[in-house]
């Protein structure tokens, strides 16, 4: 996979990176994560028509049929941002599942709508009892003749509050396997409760009471559901990284310019040398990141079930480590100002501590590293 900008991808990342500058200023993204409007409808229709949100999506439904590298360097700007929109779990996430296991109808609706920024649809996976066992699956489904009824629960849905839809995972009755269906948030049965994340996130428990649905709502077969989930939760893993090392990024250079900026002892902190080893340092792991968000998005291409497990997990786990000490030694860095919510420091400190937890913590996939190895 080449990684090296064509013109066009150069192009969307200045346009983008402009657009973030001008129109997404931090202190208007801070002011509507603090008043709990995380989710802003005019910026997400501006992203719609920026192209972010169907860069991967085929161009028979309104996209723009790109690949791994192309959302890369978009997820890499967003994460300079702290892009609150659910970019991710709505145009990287959903739309992977939709496009690679959605019927024709299902892509004709959803995906058009998608794109377009009319709607956003979301996964609901994560269950009270699940800890980021995918197959752990409590929600149940029956089969009503000509549909089906869902009862269950979903709990931290990412950016569930803002969800116009959601995918849910769901057990079939009798089968026990698990299935993923398109439930649209008006329908009856559906509770959605919303609540802040550390970060200056959303997320919601969703309810699911006697949700009565047609035929029509099952994505793909009733046998292909944790294949699907698993395909959306590896491109959302992919895009968490490059967005990541898009937030190491920009902290870094904030940290270098509070550096040059601060004085004491009568000279720039940017002169003292253990200060500048320990910058050093900070640009050694966002490299190192940087080559493993590579390493990451060049996985959703590899044909090897195993392989791409092994290489997706050793992503995230290197990625999150790097995020960390980013973080830590950027609050470090800024002194007494870097634990205030004065500076811009502790914003990217607490997107990158939440990276880690986000589609599964370091613990989690160092396990499925070693079970990748083992099999």
């Amino acid at each position: 996979m080449d990684f090296s900008y064509s013109e066009e991808q150069r192009m969307l990342a200045d346009s983008l990176r402009r657009f973030m500058e001008s129109e997404y200023t931090f202190a208007a993204r801070r002011r509507r994560a603090r008043e709990g409007g995380s989710f802003d409808r005019a910026v997400w229709l501006q992203f719609a028509a920026l192209g972010v949100l169907g860069l991967t999506v085929p161009q028979e439904y309104g996209g723009f049929s790109e690949g791994a590298a192309s959302r890369l360097i978009v997820q890499h700007e967003l994460g300079r941002a702290l892009v609150l929109e659910p970019v991710t779990p709505c145009g990287v996430m959903a739309a992977a599942i939709l496009v690679r296991h959605g019927s024709a109808a299902q892509k004709d609706r959803w995906l058009r709508a998608i794109v377009s920024g009319e709607k956003v649809v979301v996964p609901a996976y994560a269950e009270s009892s699940s800890r980021y066992r995918l197959d752990a699956v409590q929600t149940r489904v029956l089969h009503t003749g000509g549909g089906y009824v869902l009862d269950g629960a979903k709990v931290l849905v990412w950016h569930g509050e803002a969800a116009d839809a959601f995918i849910v995972s769901v057990r079939m009755a009798g089968t026990g396997a698990p299935a993923l269906f398109v439930v649209p948030r008006e329908t009856r049965g559906v509770v959605v409760t919303g609540y802040p994340t550390m970060d200056g996130l959303r997320a919601a428990d969703v309810m699911l009471r006697e949700v009565e649905l047609g035929a029509h709502a099952l994505v793909g077969e009733a046998v292909d559901g944790l294949v699907a989930l698993t395909y959306g939760i590896d491109h959302g893993i992919a895009a968490l990284c490059a967005e990541a090392v898009g937030a190491m990024e920009r902290l870094i250079e904030i940290t270098a310019e509070y550096l040059r900026t601060r004085h004491q002892f009568g000279v720039p902190l940017a002169t003292f040398q253990a200060l500048q080893h320990r910058v050093a340092d900070m640009l050694v792991q966002k490299e190192l990141a940087l080559s493993m968000a590579y390493v990451a998005a060049q996985a959703l291409d590899e044909p090897d079930a195993q392989q791409r497990r092994r290489m997706l997990a050793a992503a995230k786990v290197t990625v999150a480590k790097a995020g960390r000490f980013v973080g830590q030694q950027a609050v470090q860095l800024h002194g007494g100002m870097g634990i205030t919510d004065e500076l811009e420091v502790g914003d990217y400190f607490k997107r990158l501590t939440m990276f880690d937890p986000l589609l599964g913590d370091s613990d989690h996939h160092l396990a499925r590293y070693c079970e990748a190895m083992q099999d």
